[in-house]
């Protein structure tokens, strides 16, 4: 018998061969949103709250399992979960550091999944839940996530080998505690008056005022610079928080080693619509203007994608990548938003087909290929229907002064995967789909580009023209990442996670239009699953 030599990798000519080749379930029926991590041939998944880690090789896939690690878990923190902050993985050398929705920070030993330290980062009483961890140099960037409970979002670094904690820094409240110092030298000079922070907000406002670090951190390790977003403004109903509400609803740039600030762009001063800007930023090289230079990519909640100067946080253009009607475009010389006047409310009221809705255009991570100079972004376009009213801060519980539904677009698709040429900023091409999109797009080097929708599908496409290649029915709909890796034996994988919480008497009861802030009703012809709970699917070529 002549066995073929393991396939180099997944490309656009093979790529409709691809197959299971092992399908392993979580016994969870919460929303799967973190995608697994990959590790010497070994793939690491991340199960929801309360969590479990699994470590699985699909070269064995009759016996694929490594080991498996249980966190403990505060219950009390079900249910608390704020703001796409489920989580997450990270690895790196021999070992993996994992966060977790109860404010857990942890790290194991990748080959045996012992814990070698574990520290309480976040109270799980106060709503406070932590985003992916991310790794720079020698240290675990940790975000923090709990606007919708009006708690003040931070971002701090601990020492990898130990857990010790060596810096935090916030988003809101006094210039010591936000890290704004000598160093800090923005592009847009936001007044001579220190302490903005605090004299932004109504007195004592900041302390509950949101801008969580919830959409994952850029480490530039020639620079030793992080780059982040930061949440909403809380509460949500503008109203309650007069002024600027600095620093939230914008980008840092911060020394890796100390957390001050180097630079703060507002992508959202006093967030209206309360969207905030925490979703990644990439970095890129382009040409722009006849030059080559570095630049940073934000595909940011209100529906424009930024590209920024990374010395200074110089907007250099902001477009569209959905239908927006909040704004009116921005001036490029201060970077203030031109918003329309006729979907903005600072009272209580009610406003109505409000485009993009909450939380925001960005379905899941995009992703970036050099190659093409396209950003593939996996896109929601459903509108919201917000309606603001009074609202008080008690400890724990949800502080947002406004009801949300949302609802599909007066026209067209509600969602897309839209390829967006950086150096252009404008769409190279978008594929439609009946569905916002939930998870995150991959791109490899090969020249594809995947993605999972909810209604089951997951995507292979031609990186460059957007033709579908291959596609494979899930049994749930996906609202996480896939993920590329290459086997202990040497051949390529791609793995993809379903499951979006439907199912098993957990899911979003359909027949409520306000369910899940109007989800529901703008989700209300979505097939129900195959199964409930989530199942990892990792396929193979033959």
């Amino acid at each position: 018998m002549t066995v073929a030599a393991p396939t180099d990798a997944i490309t656009t000519r093979n790529v409709g061969a691809l197959r299971p080749v092992l399908s392993w379930t979580t016994d969870s029926v919460e929303p799967h949103t973190a995608a697994p991590v990959a590790a010497d041939g070994v793939l690491i998944l991340l199960s929801p709250f309360p969590h479990g880690l699994q470590a699985l090789d699909p070269s064995r896939p009759a016996s694929p399992l490594r080991w498996r690690y249980a966190p403990p878990a505060e219950r009390m923190a079900r249910g608390r979960g704020c703001c796409g902050a489920t989580g997450g993985l990270a690895i790196a050398g021999d070992r993996v550091f994992l966060t977790t929705v109860d404010g857990r920070a942890v790290a194991l030993d990748a080959a045996t999944g012992r814990a070698i330290w574990e520290v309480q980062a976040t109270d799980p009483g106060a709503a406070e839940s932590l985003a992916a961890p991310v790794l720079a140099g020698e240290r675990v960037i940790i975000g923090s996530a709990g606007d919708d409970f009006g708690m003040r979002g931070w971002v701090e670094a601990r020492e990898a080998a130990t857990g010790h904690v060596l810096w935090r820094r916030y988003s809101t409240g006094p210039d010591s505690e936000a890290g704004i110092g000598p160093a800090f030298h923005p592009f847009y000079r936001p007044g001579e008056r220190a302490e903005l922070g605090q004299v932004t907000w109504p007195p004592a406002a900041w302390q509950q005022g949101g801008g969580g670090v919830s959409g994952g951190v850029l480490w530039d390790g020639t620079r030793d610079l992080l780059f982040h977003g930061t949440g909403p403004a809380a509460p949500v109903n503008p109203a309650r928080r007069a002024g600027d509400n600095r620093w939230t609803a914008g980008l840092f740039a911060r020394d890796a080693a100390t957390g001050e600030a180097r630079w703060f762009t507002g992508i959202s001063p006093h967030d209206p619509h309360a969207l905030g800007s925490a979703t990644a930023i990439l970095s890129a090289e382009i040409d722009w203007q006849g030059a080559r230079r570095s630049v940073l990519v934000h595909p940011d909640p209100n529906g424009h994608v930024y590209l920024l100067d990374p010395s200074g946080g110089q907007i250099l253009s902001a477009e569209p990548f959905v239908p927006v009607n909040t704004m009116q475009g921005l001036d490029l010389a201060t970077g203030v938003p031109r918003w329309n006047d006729g979907k903005r409310l600072d009272a209580n009221g009610m406003l109505r087909d409000v485009c993009p809705g909450r939380p925001g255009a960005l379905g899941g991570p995009p992703a970036f290929l050099p190659a093409t100079g396209l950003l593939y972004l996996p896109a929601s376009r459903l509108c919201m229907d917000i309606e603001y009213r009074d609202t008080n801060f008690i400890r724990g519980t949800p502080y947002t002064g406004a009801n949300v539904r949302l609802r599909p677009p007066a026209s067209g698709a509600r969602g897309a995967l839209v390829a967006w040429d950086v150096a252009a900023a404008r769409p190279a091409w978008t594929v439609e789909e009946p569905f916002p999109l939930g998870g995150g797009a991959l791109a490899t080097e090969e020249g594809l580009v995947f993605y999972g929708t909810r209604d089951g599908w997951l995507k292979a496409l031609d990186a460059r023209s957007g033709a579908e290649l291959w596609r494979f029915r899930l049994r749930s709909g996906v609202v996480s990442q896939p993920v590329a890796f290459r086997g202990a034996d040497g051949r390529p994988y791609l793995a993809v996670v379903a499951g979006d919480g439907r199912g098993a008497g957990r899911e979003i009861d359909m027949r409520d239009a306000s369910a899940a802030n109007g989800l529901a009703q703008a989700l209300s012809d979505l097939p129900p699953p195959q199964a409930p709970g989530g199942v990892l699917t990792v396929f193979g070529l033959p």
